[in-house]
């Protein structure tokens, strides 16, 4: 993380962290963790095709899956992210 450019900005109902990465950081960010205490964080994911396809991979095979049933799973890909809304295309 690069601080200078990282901020705060917190009001009655609300808090916004925005974090900048170090020069030599590259790719995008998997996760964050956040909470009131460091022995109770809570992880969250950020949108993304890869964290999308391990979620709804869990929700249709939960266990193990043979190799057949992992084939006929559906193709999913992340269209568009917004603050209100995702796109999400499902083949």
């Amino acid at each position: 993380l690069v601080s200078p450019e990282s901020s705060v900005s917190i009001s009655a109902h609300n808090a916004v962290l925005e974090l900048a990465k170090a020069p030599g950081s590259t790719g995008l960010w998997e996760k964050f963790s956040f909470g009131l205490e460091p022995s109770s964080l809570q992880e969250r994911l950020f949108v993304s095709e890869e964290n999308v396809d391990g979620f709804l991979g869990t929700a249709f095979c939960p266990s193990p899956c043979s190799q057949s049933a992992l084939e006929s799973q559906p193709l999913i890909e992340v269209l568009d992210v917004t603050e209100d809304r995702i796109q999400i295309r499902v083949e």
